[in-house]
């Protein structure tokens, strides 16, 4: 068998290997590492990993492009399993205003805040919008990024707004070597014109909205924005049991702020993940622990809102909860496609260690957005989906924190972004 591609030689080879499935406990430390690993692709499928040579069933010729992985890690692909990555518009505007001090519910009343991003993105064009977020995308693969998740929902009751967030992510998941992976998030917020009805709005969803966008085949998942003063935990339900009878996985932002009982109705209506839970209660944890719901943790959205708060990841690695990281970026509460960076924040912050970060990055990660059984890990029969970091080992690469340590990425057997 002839290989198209390999990585030799290399210092530390992160595998992930094992079943296809979210890893808990003890397993998020198991990273599968082989020390003087190889790697051998062919196409965009790999075909061998290994410690030392390749075995003499795997060949090369001339056209065999060999890397030399001396001194580098090697790990899959990272996943971002939470973005707002299509928007118009940015808030920086609003970065003076917080620091003196300026309530965010003030700064929504003065027309910023998510009805800043919701007019910017209603008024720019989906040209406009493909190539802001083309570039946001540019920078996620720099950083090793490979796969992402994308959700709509700056158009909110303007329909057709958060169809054209779906589809400038639809165009570049077919043009751009990243993966995007579509989430369909009209449920992001209220409308000011439905605030004394909500359930007017929730009906609306439900009715107009969630069977188009799943007649168009649109999207894979369907979120909703589980909060006080936001969608109740009766509403949630209803849009996301509606989501699954039109096909749409369910997912939802859960108790981010207060401990509303998002947690609980990811359990109980099995959600493939919940997401930020930075005040989920103890039951709501044990539930998602009993059912396998993912909690996909956003440190990189407690940082920049210096609330002080952080999701309890130990305590839910600890009930046996399967744990994912990713950035949330977006344009207000995390302008940052550094998912490096991210990783830090999860170790130093959130007290996890280098090993149960990349493993809520890979594999984790991938069972966040389904396709576990594809990406995740390097395991023969897998896509090739590839990082090498100039980085000495796992640890270095968490500690040196706010560079990048990409070296190059692969995308299904292809190198597609190499810093020399």
């Amino acid at each position: 068998m002839k290989a198209t591609l390999v990585i030799k030689g290399i210092s530390n080879l992160i595998t992930l290997k094992g079943e296809n499935r979210p890893r808990v406990k003890d397993d998020l430390k198991d990273i599968g590492l082989i020390k003087n690993g190889v790697i051998a692709l062919q196409g965009e499928k790999i075909i061998y990993v290994g410690e030392g040579e390749l075995p003499p069933t795997i060949t090369i010729d001339d056209s065999t492009i060999v890397v030399d992985g001396n001194g580098k890690t090697v790990t899959p692909g990272l996943v971002d399993s939470h973005t707002h990555l299509v928007h118009g518009g940015s808030r920086e505007h609003e970065l003076a205003m917080k620091l003196n001090g300026i309530p965010y519910l003030d700064i929504l009343a003065a027309g910023g805040g998510i009805h800043s991003t919701v007019k910017a993105t209603r008024e720019a064009s989906f040209g406009e919008l493909y190539e802001k977020a083309k570039k946001s995308l540019d920078k996620m693969l720099e950083y090793g990024i490979t796969t992402v998740e994308a959700k709509s929902g700056y158009g909110i009751d303007d329909f057709e707004t958060e169809i054209k967030q779906l589809a400038v992510a639809n165009k570049l998941n077919e043009r751009h070597p990243v993966d995007v992976v579509s989430t369909f998030m009209g449920a992001h917020a209220i409308p000011k014109k439905y605030k004394m009805d909500s359930d007017k709005f929730v009906e609306i969803i439900i009715d107009e909205m969630l069977p188009e966008v799943a007649h168009r085949g649109l999207a894979k998942f369907c979120d909703v924005f589980c909060e006080d003063g936001v969608f109740s935990v009766d509403q949630s339900r209803r849009i996301l049991m509606a989501a699954r009878s039109h096909g749409l996985i369910p997912r939802i932002h859960a108790d981010e702020i207060v401990s509303l009982g998002g947690a609980e109705l990811a359990a109980e209506i099995n959600c493939i993940t919940a997401d930020h839970l930075v005040a989920a209660s103890d039951e709501g944890i044990k539930l998602m622990a009993k059912k396998g719901i993912i909690a996909n943790l956003l440190p990189g959205t407690s940082f920049n809102l210096q609330t002080g708060k952080f999701a309890r990841a130990r305590k839910m690695v600890e009930e046996g909860v399967p744990i994912a990281i990713s950035t949330d970026y977006n344009p207000g509460s995390c302008p940052t496609e550094n998912i490096q960076l991210i990783m830090s924040f999860a170790s130093l912050i959130m007290r996890l260690t280098p090993e149960e970060v990349i493993t809520a990055v890979t594999i984790n990660g991938a069972a966040a957005l389904g396709l576990e059984r594809e990406i995740g890990s390097l395991q023969v029969g897998k896509i090739g989906d590839i990082v090498i970091f100039d980085s000495p080992n796992l640890e270095y690469l968490i500690y040196h924190f706010g560079i990048n340590h990409t070296d190059k990425v692969i995308k299904r057997g292809e190198v597609v972004f190499s810093k020399i």
